[in-house]
């Protein structure tokens, strides 16, 4: 397996703001990029003092627009270092770290922290699952179960349902509640119609078999089965470990409204296991999209 661009390879890659700058610009609109106003190509030089660069009639091009980095008056080789340490790490990287190796404050790490992860969800997509898959659904952040007199597991927590494709993709989502109608939605919604389809006991999803999956099969963890023939829920369990051992372990906690910008980060290192050195390469890529 390849390895993953190391910080020395980063530097050497982009040294300086001008650097990055003329990487987004190519990426997104090609070094031979035609002039919209006098019809030239090529002819495109850097601006002293901003981030654009000029055609010789004096049309200007501005690359920052409509990514991540619009707006932002953080050097951009800072970004770029931001989103490098989003692909080299499997835990995430807390607002605090980005602060401490970027020297920018904790409002600036903060933001740009999200701002990645809205870059990366949109980077990874959400294909349709198909051949095998698991469906699972799990409780995140909240009361710890136990905690206070009368309290239930789930009591304020947020609802997360969660599917893995086997060898495959994960897909997770933020849902209001636990019914079967929200349950049977997401599958239907991100599932190929006849994929096979593994679950727990629960009977939120004891109607799959007539809505378009015949292969669905149960294993019941109430009495501590754990496979039964093909199916089990290993894989997407092995992924909400993942996840709930990262926001305790690096983040500490994470509230329910930006829970859905942190299942996609941790949805795209997932669904990229089997090729972390892509990582990085395919959000300098995408940037030109």
């Amino acid at each position: 397996m390849a390895k993953p661009m190391n910080v020395i390879e980063f530097m050497k890659l982009f040294p300086s703001d001008d650097a990055c700058l003329d990487h987004l610009f190519k990426a997104r609109f090609g070094a031979d990029h035609e002039c919209s106003r006098c019809g030239e190509t090529g002819k495109w030089k850097k601006l002293t003092k901003m981030p654009a660069y000029t055609c010789q009639c004096g049309n200007h091009v501005h690359p920052m627009v409509g990514t991540p980095f619009h707006k932002s008056h953080t050097p951009l080789q800072k970004w770029f270092y931001a989103m490098y340490l989003f692909t080299t790490t499997r835990h995430g990287v807390p607002a605090k770290e980005l602060q401490r190796q970027l020297s920018v404050n904790y409002k600036t790490a903060w933001r740009m922290g999200h701002e990645i992860r809205k870059y990366l969800a949109l980077v990874d997509g959400d294909p349709p699952l198909s051949g095998h898959v698991e469906v699972d659904e799990t409780y995140v952040g909240g009361r710890v179960k136990g905690q206070g007199r009368g309290r239930r597991k789930g009591d304020n927590k947020t609802i997360v349902v969660g599917i893995a494709e086997r060898g495959g993709d994960v897909i997770a989502r933020v849902v209001p509640d636990n019914k079967s109608a929200t349950l049977v939605q997401h599958v239907l919604q991100n599932v190929t119609p006849n994929s096979t389809v593994s679950t727990d006991e629960a009977k939120q999803y004891h109607y799959l078999k007539e809505l378009g999956y015949p292969n669905h099969g149960v294993v019941n963890h109430t009495t501590e089965e754990w496979v039964r023939g093909v199916h089990h829920t290993n894989t997407i369990e092995a992924f909400w470990s993942l996840l709930k051992r990262s926001i305790r372990g690096t983040h500490v906690q994470v509230s329910a409204r930006h829970l859905p910008k942190y299942l996609a980060e941790f949805e795209f290192r997932w669904n990229l296991r089997h090729s972390p050195e892509a990582m990085f390469p395919l959000l300098l890529k995408r940037l030109g999209s």
